[in-house]
C-alpha cells in the first residue's frame, strides 16, 4: 500500500465515509498461489461465500414425499432429495446450513460428488473467424467462473474424507484441470481417468484427424492423506493365460485410469442402447455402469452421493441401487420429472450386477423446490401496493368484474384475471381442488382463459397452466427475484441469447417467468409403439 494510500483511507475513516469498492483488494489482498488461471470476472473466494455476487440461499419447499413409510419405531429423518431450482442457490443453502431440510444433514457429510456439467463446446468452437474466437473466449471465461463457483461451494459442502469427480471432454477439460487444482489444491489431485467412449461408427471414421473417442474425468480428494477409496478389479477372462502360460491366481487385475469398452473391461460405450431399461430420452445420459464404478470406489454403503448437474439421474439411480443416500439438483423441468419418473420405475430397470431386474422400490424420497419465499416475512407490503406491482409487472388492465358471482380483478388480453390474496388465504394453495372449486362457481359462464397471479410458494403445478372442463386457467408466478427487487435487495439480472446462434452459450442459471405466456394448442397421438406430440398452434 502506498503512502497516498494510506492517507487517503486514514482520511476517509476519520470522516466516518464509506470506503470504495476498489480499495477493498488493497486493504484484504488476496494471497496469490503458485500458479493461476486469470481471466475476466473472476471473483474471490471470501467474496463468493459472502454472497457479494448477488445470489443468495434460498430455503427449500417440499412438494412430494415419495414411498414414505411410517414406523414408531424409525429415528432416521433421512429422505433423500431432488431440488428443482438452481444449483448455485441450493448449494450456498446448504453451505449456510440454516433451512430446516437440510441443516446438519449435509454440510460436512456428503462422500462423494460426482457432476457432469455442460462442456462449454459452442462457445469455444462455433466459429473459426478472428473476431468471433476473441468473443468464444471471453464466453469460456464466463464458464470456467460459472463451474469455478459451484466447485468452491462443493469444496465446503464435501466431507473431510470425500472426494469428487468432474466430468469433461478435450474442448475445455484442461482450464478446469486448473480451476480444480486452484480450488481443491494441486497435491489433492488423484487421477486423470481416461474413459474410452464407444466402438468407432462410420460417422466418427469420416473425420479427417485423429478419431476422437475418449472423455475425461478428473478426480479430487479434499485431504490427500484421508480419503475413502475402495480398490476394483476386472475378472479375469475364462480364456486369460499369464505370459508363462499359467492361469493367473488372485480375484483379477487392478482398474486402471483408462476405462475401455472392450474384451477385458466390460465398462459400456457412452451410446445407451435403445432397449436398455436405462434409456431415458434425457439428452447428455450417462451409463449406468460408469457411476457404478465410480460410486463403489469413493463411498461405503448409507454414504451421501450428490450430483448437482443431474440431469437424466444417473447418479441417483445407480447411489440408489448401491444402497447409497443421494441428492440431486437440477434448473431444468425435464430433468425434475425425469428423475422422479425413473426412481418411481426403478423396480423394472436392470440390477448392476447381472442384467436382470433390480426389482425394489425405491426408498423414501422427496422432492424440492428452491427459491419458495416466506410469504410473511417478504411480501409484508399493504395488499394495494402489492396489486399495484403485478398489475404493471404482467400488464393487467385493473377493472373490477363480476363473472356468476366469482369476482375479478382485471384484464389480460381481454380474458379476467384474479390476484390471489395470500394473506386473507393463509392456508390455502392454488391446486387442483381449487380450480375445480373456481371452474364449479363460474359453472357455463366460465370463460375460455382465465389468469391467476401468485407467489410461487403457493402454486402446486410446474406446468404454466392447467386445463379444467373448457377453460385454461393460467399461472402467473410473481419470480423470486421481483420479490428481492420489492425489498429492494440486490439480485442477479436476467439475460438471454441475443441471436439463434448464441442459444446454447453459458449462463448463470436462473429461473424466469414469461411475462405473456405463449398460447399453445397442441394434441398427443397413440398408435401401436409410437406416440406423438404435435404443436398445431404457437402463438407468443
Amino acid at each position: 500500500m502506498t503512502d497516498e494510500q494510506k492517507k487517503y483511507l486514514i482520511e476517509l475513516l476519520e470522516n466516518d465515509m464509506p470506503i470504495p469498492e476498489d480499495m477493498k483488494y488493497v486493504l484484504f489482498p488476496t494471497l496469490k498461489e503458485e500458479y493461476e488461471l486469470v481471466y475476466a470476472g473472476k471473483m474471490r473466494k471470501e467474496d463468493l461465500l459472502a454472497n457479494e455476487d448477488g445470489t443468495f440461499p434460498l430455503p427449500l419447499q417440499k412438494d412430494r414425499v415419495y414411498k414414505e413409510v411410517k414406523s414408531e419405531n424409525r429415528t432416521d429423518d433421512w429422505r433423500n432429495l431432488i431440488v428443482f431450482g438452481d444449483n448455485l442457490q441450493f448449494l450456498k443453502t446448504i453451505y449456510e446450513n440454516k433451512d430446516p431440510l437440510v441443516k446438519d444433514k449435509i454440510k460436512g457429510k456428503v462422500k462423494l460428488i460426482y457432476i457432469d456439467p455442460p462442456f462449454a463446446t459452442q462457445d469455444e468452437f462455433s466459429s473459426k473467424t478472428g473476431a468471433k474466437a476473441y468473443n468464444d473466449k471471453k464466453q469460456g471465461a464466463e464458464f470456467l467462473e460459472f463451474l469455478r463457483r459451484r466447485l468452491i461451494l462443493a469444496r465446503e459442502i464435501l466431507a473431510d474424507d470425500g472426494s469428487i469427480y468432474v466430468h469433461m471432454d478435450e474442448k475445455m477439460g484442461h482450464y478446469v484441470k486448473v480451476i480444480l487444482d486452484e480450488v481443491f489444491g494441486k497435491n489433492n489431485f488423484q487421477r486423470e481417468i481416461i474413459w474410452r467412449i464407444g466402438w468407432i461408427s462410420g460417422y466418427k471414421s469420416k473425420a479427417n484427424n485423429w478419431i476422437r473417442n475418449h472423455d475425461v474425468i478428473y478426480y479430487y480428494s479434499k485431504n490427500n492423506n484421508n480419503f475413502i477409496f475402495n480398490k476394483g478389479y476386472i475378472p479375469y477372462p475364462d480364456n486369460y493365460v499369464r505370459r508363462d502360460g499359467k492361469k493367473p491366481t488372485g480375484i483379477g487385475m487392478p482398474i486402471e485410469d483408462t476405462w475401455n469398452c472392450s474384451e477385458l473391461d466390460d465398462l459400456n460405450s457412452i451410446q445407451i442402447m435403445s432397449f436398455s431399461t436405462e434409456k431415458t430420452g434425457y439428452p447428455t445420459q450417462k451409463n449406468e455402469n460408469l457411476l457404478a464404478r465410480i460410486i463403489k470406489a469413493s463411498t461405503n454403503p448409507g454414504d451421501i452421493v450428490f450430483d448437482f448437474f443431474g440431469g437424466s439421474g444417473t447418479t441417483m439411480a445407480v447411489a440408489e441401487k448401491l444402497n447409497r443416500r443421494w441428492i440431486m439438483c437440477d434448473l431444468g423441468k425435464l430433468s425434475y420429472f425425469t428423475m422422479q419418473k425413473r426412481l418411481l420405475n426403478i423396480a423394472d430397470s436392470n440390477n448392476l450386477i447381472n442384467g436382470e431386474k433390480y426389482g425394489k422400490e425405491p426408498k423414501p424420497f422427496m422432492s424440492c423446490k428452491l427459491g419458495m419465499y416466506d410469504l410473511k416475512e417478504t411480501l409484508s407490503m399493504e395488499w394495494e401496493k402489492y396489486k399495484n406491482f403485478v398489475s404493471q409487472l404482467f400488464e393487467i388492465k385493473m377493472e373490477k368484474n363480476i363473472i356468476n358471482g366469482v369476482e375479478f380483478d382485471g384484464y389480460k388480453s381481454r380474458y379476467p384475471v384474479k390476484i390471489f390474496n395470500y394473506n386473507k388465504y393463509k392456508d390455502t394453495k392454488i391446486d387442483i381442488t381449487y380450480l375445480k372449486n373456481l371452474s364449479s362457481s363460474l359453472g357455463r359462464s366460465a370463460p375460455k382463459e382465465i389468469y391467476i397471479i401468485s407467489p410461487a410458494t403457493r402454486v402446486s403445478f410446474l406446468a404454466d397452466y392447467e386445463e379444467i372442463n373448457d377453460t385454461r386457467f393460467y399461472f402467473l408466478n410473481v419470480p423470486y427475484e421481483m420479490i428481492l427487487e420489492l425489498h429492494k435487495v440486490p439480485f442477479v439480472k436476467f439475460r438471454q441469447p441475443k441471436s439463434i446462434q448464441n442459444i446454447n452459450e453459458i449462463e448463470e442459471m436462473k429461473g424466469f417467468q414469461f411475462i405473456d405466456k405463449p398460447i399453445v394448442s397442441c394434441k398427443l397421438i397413440e398408435s401401436n409403439d409410437m406416440v406423438q406430440f404435435i404443436i398445431d398452434e404457437f402463438k407468443r
